[in-house]
């Protein structure tokens, strides 16, 4: 029996032999014209969205006189640090930051309790209406700000929140995105594994809080994260509600600043730049937790 090659018998089988794939010169998979083309498409948004942030970093090291340069330039030729301690010594920045903390966190807290109980609720529970109630409270999304801004300020200032922290927590602790993304991972879990708390008698809080929320810290932790950004960098509602200058936040509070007169711009990009580095670091700490909860809440 004559020994048969790969070659005959794929002549044999009427089929031709597959394209081998194409190697580099260091012995690794040479990437394909599509991985290649969305490399490059995600390098390029990267660099547009980093470079901003970037000349605003450098520029804050830089004196008045190199910020009026043209064209401008994105290294400073002589770096100072004098832009933070003039600029934070400016105004009460410490004031202005323990407010933004106050208001970040409190509301955060607030959101991911609203939040996990609505969306415990539209999961786990079959009730009459319950998903015209779902689609009603993600429809809200489209609703912009400016539209319910005239009557959620005038029950707020029924019930005497207005110029005090309580009406920068309260009103947008409830999220339909959070309640969103929670519903949706929580889709996920196991009906059983709840079937077999409540047979072995535990009640509907015991359940929620020992089983649901322990399971749903990867979703919990992106909305804890959205809710941190959102409340962080929010100006539009602040600015509505805080009109007394003790309880108003950074973002207002720089605006406020930037808007006086005799300001040095560089000692405005420094005060920004101290406010957007918590932002970053929480993301950089925590952007793979926004990966793996949007991930696995959207499998069902």
């Amino acid at each position: 029996m004559s020994a048969q090659t790969p070659s005959t018998l794929a002549q044999r089988s009427g089929s031709a032999d597959p394209q081998p794939p194409t190697w580099t010169s260091t012995g690794g998979r040479a990437p394909s014209t599509g991985a290649v083309v969305r490399a490059t498409l995600l390098i390029a948004g990267a660099i547009l969205v980093v470079t901003p942030v970037l000349w605003a970093a450098m520029s804050s090291f830089k004196t008045q006189a190199e910020l009026a340069q043209t064209p401008p330039t994105l290294w400073p030729n002589h770096p100072t640090a004098d832009n933070y301690t003039s600029g934070l010594q400016a105004f009460d920045f410490v004031h202005f930051l323990t407010n933004s903390v106050i208001v970040t966190v409190s509301a955060t807290v607030l959101t991911l309790i609203i939040n996990s109980m609505a969306a415990y609720a539209l999961s786990e529970y079959n009730f009459r209406g319950r998903t015209v109630l779902f689609l009603i409270t993600l429809s809200t999304i489209m609703i912009p700000l400016q539209v319910i801004l005239l009557p959620v300020y005038q029950v707020i200032a029924s019930f005497g929140m207005v110029n005090s922290l309580w009406g920068l927590i309260i009103p947008p602790a409830a999220t339909p995105t959070g309640v969103f993304l929670l519903r949706q991972y929580m889709l996920t879990l196991p009906d059983e594994m709840i079937e077999a708390a409540r047979i072995d008698g535990a009640g509907e809080f015991k359940i929620f809080l020992r089983i649901i929320l322990p399971l749903s810290r990867p979703a919990l932790a992106v909305v804890a994260i959205f809710s941190v950004i959102w409340r962080w960098n929010d100006f539009l509602w602040p600015l509505i509600v805080a009109q007394d200058e003790s309880v108003q936040t950074l973002p207002v509070a720089i605006a406020r600043f930037a808007s006086q007169q005799a300001i040095p711009f560089n000692q405005i990009l420094a005060v920004s730049v101290v406010t957007i580095i918590p932002i970053i670091v929480i993301f950089l700490f925590l952007q793979r937790h926004i990966i793996a909860g949007l991930a696995q809440g959207s499998i069902k």
